[in-house]
């Protein structure tokens, strides 16, 4: 065997040497040893590839003239069609652009559950802190239709609350509803009171796992609250951040459409009108559902959330080392 010596002069061996290979039939040795970890393994994998990916085959509609009463493959293909139609049309502009409002407005809030979490978590006396927790987990479980009829009672212009505490300090009532540039902020501060509780919940969690020795050893520093926050309880909780923010990002143009459409009305239509509720509209209660163009318009609404969540994902990456893959 060929001999080589290091800088000392030692000898050493050339490792250049194959490597043995694994004896037959030992992956299905591993598989069965584990067989307990892949049998529960099999049943989420079973229900992504049922209720995710074999419904992906319906997709073709996008791309085909589909009628009620035909199957997908007798269904005329015109590729592009229905999607440029859809770039073109009178209203595109309107619609990306109260898209973006909510989808960027959204995005900049996502610290609210960061906040919330932090407090909660430096509040001394347990029996309060759980308290806070659960009042402010309590909204979240309010339905949809439910929390859309209290907004909608409480920015009634007559007997609505807001406008009592706002005609205490002299303001006229108005029908905040039907004011085209309140609705961004009706429905993302609404949206904040009902699902903050919930979401602080994983930064909770991961604030439980921060090593109590590490704040002693900053409080005898002379460190304060806010610079405990910052040099402790930030850096452990950025991973976290990180990936909520990437996932809040990838879902920007992805506004739930049944808050939005329950709160819509003819005077705030203008700014009300997203991508979601003109698919909705579109595909299911117009008077001709149009399922090609709905289908469309929802695929083009997906790539471009891809897009933006791959960009994101690689941006977090490589300024803070901290990405989905």
């Amino acid at each position: 065997m060929p001999v080589k010596f290091n800088s000392t002069g030692a000898k050493t061996m050339n490792a250049n040497r194959a490597i043995p290979a694994a004896p037959r039939g030992a992956w299905r040795k591993r598989v069965w040893k584990n067989r307990a970890m892949y049998l529960m393994l099999l049943i989420p994998l079973a229900m992504l590839i049922l209720f995710k990916y074999v419904p992906m085959y319906g997709v073709q509609i996008a791309f085909r003239n589909f009628l009620p009463g035909r199957s997908i493959w007798e269904s005329e293909w015109v590729g592009l069609k229905y999607i440029v139609n859809f770039f073109n049309s009178y209203n595109f502009w309107t619609l990306l652009k109260n898209t973006l409002v909510l989808g960027l407005y959204n995005v900049a809030v996502f610290p609210c559950a960061l906040i919330l979490a932090i407090c909660v978590n430096y509040l001394r006396n347990k029996k309060f802190q759980k308290v806070v927790q659960t009042i402010s987990y309590l909204p979240h479980f309010i339905t949809m239709v439910v929390m859309c009829s209290i907004i909608l009672q409480m920015f009634d212009a007559r007997t609505g609350l807001f406008n009592a505490v706002m005609g205490l300090f002299g303001v006229q009532p108005r029908n905040y509803m039907g004011i085209p540039g309140a609705f961004k902020h009706i429905y993302i501060w609404t949206n904040i009171w009902q699902d903050v509780g919930y979401a602080s919940i994983i930064y909770i969690a991961s604030l439980s796992g921060v090593s109590p020795e590490l704040h002693e050893a900053a409080t005898i520093d002379g460190a304060t609250l806010l610079k405990r926050v910052w040099h402790v309880d930030l850096p452990a909780l950025l991973p976290t951040i990180c990936v909520l923010l990437i996932m809040r990002c990838g879902s920007m143009l992805n506004v739930g459409y049944e808050k939005v459409y329950l709160l819509q009305n003819p005077m705030n239509l203008s700014a009300s009108e997203i991508i979601n509720t003109y698919v909705y509209k579109q595909g299911l209660t117009s008077g001709l559902p149009q399922y090609s163009s709905a289908t469309a318009i929802g695929l083009f609404v997906s790539l471009v959330n891809m897009v933006i969540l791959v960009i994101v994902n690689r941006l977090s990456g490589a300024i803070s080392g901290n990405s989905l893959w």
